[in-house]
């Protein structure tokens, strides 16, 4: 009571009681067991890392190894176990996809351990939902949504990082820029095109978005061409092979076509490219989602930033060139930005 009691617990020491105590420790050299501390206070220092897909890492090269890296460096740092959830996804789930918590008993499961990191591309509104309902902490590593409250996440921000590639090819002289999007539905993709639509309406230009393009056949580039397009900010999984689709049509990178990558690819493409593109801060959101764990563990007063967004790496590579117009290509529009003002108006 004297090393850790708070409140009423402390007030029920007197003052010669615990000097008492005290000159017993010194004269000891008593130290807390940290293992009993933990039992006592009914919490085991252990947080849990559930993954939706077969994301463990075989190397240092898989897209995920620095998401997990980041929750162990801070596990290491704050002092708090690990605990893997592995067994919960279950064969019967569509591919690279694991079950629902809720259908697989996961969320029990989950009680294990104090709280939990969620990974993974492919997670459950309905699981979010029931562990808000639940007041189980946790959070995710991406920004998630659900209807049943506020989702705790470490997050990315790719709206911001987004609209700043659109800024650099509009200040390289591109006014015709495309979104290219892998797919839609999910919180990541939807903040790229919001940073997208944002820097191009500021700018006066018309979004123009390709969802789920089929590069095979050849007509997203023959829409490119007809539109006029010169550059396009392209999803991470979709930028190697537009670039490999516009080199087998003769088109040149970056002089016929700009591209610039929005985010690093889950899968390592076998050429080294020096994109031009943002880096997602996957160390610091693992190392973060684990923080936002430990605050609801330990809530202090005025503590409720559960909703972190970290700053992406913005990098100009080689992919991206200044404007100039091809033969047989339309002019590049102005925006309203470079329209000359009415006569006798600022």
């Amino acid at each position: 009571m004297v090393l850790t009691g708070t409140g009423t617990a402390q007030r029920r020491v007197s003052q010669e009681v615990r000097d008492r105590v005290l000159r017993a420790i010194e004269v000891t050299g008593y130290a807390a067991n940290p293992f009993a501390q933990r039992l006592a206070g009914g919490r085991a220092s252990i947080v849990g890392v559930y993954t939706y897909e077969s994301v463990f890492p075989h190397d240092a090269s898989d897209f995920y190894h620095p998401f997990l890296e980041g929750v162990e460096n801070e596990a290491e740092r704050t002092g708090v176990d690990l605990l893997m959830f592995t067994s919960m996804s279950g064969s019967s789930a569509a591919p690279g996809a694991g079950r629902p918590l809720l259908t697989s008993g996961g969320v029990g499961r989950l009680r294990v351990a104090d709280g939990c990191v969620l990974l993974g591309r492919h997670s459950h509104q309905e699981d979010l939902a029931e562990l808000l309902r639940q007041d189980f902490p946790f959070a995710m590593v991406g920004r998630r949504e659900t209807p049943g409250g506020r989702v705790p996440y470490a997050g990315a921000a790719y709206d911001v990082a987004t609209a700043e590639l659109v800024e650099l090819l509009l200040s390289s002289g591109h006014r015709r820029i495309a979104l290219i999007n892998e797919f839609v539905g999910h919180e990541s993709i939807e903040d790229r095109a919001r940073g997208y639509r944002r820097a191009m309406v500021r700018a006066g230009l018309q979004p123009v978005t390709f969802d789920e393009p089929d590069l095979s056949s050849g007509e997203l580039l023959d829409a490119l061409r007809a539109g006029g397009v010169t550059a396009a900010v392209v999803s991470s999984d979709l930028a190697a092979p537009l670039r490999r689709a516009a080199l087998a049509r003769g088109l040149t990178i970056p002089g016929d076509l700009s591209i610039a990558r929005l985010g690093d690819p889950e899968h390592a493409e076998p050429e080294e490219i020096d994109w031009t593109g943002f880096l997602i801060p996957r160390r610091q959101m693992g190392a973060e989602a684990l923080r936002i764990v430990l605050r609801q563990l330990t809530p202090l007063e005025g503590d409720d930033d559960l909703q972190v967004q970290i700053p992406c790496t913005v990098v100009t590579g080689s992919t991206v060139a200044p404007y100039h117009q091809a033969a047989g290509q339309p002019p590049a529009p102005h925006s309203s930005a470079d329209r000359p003002a009415p006569s006798g108006k600022a």
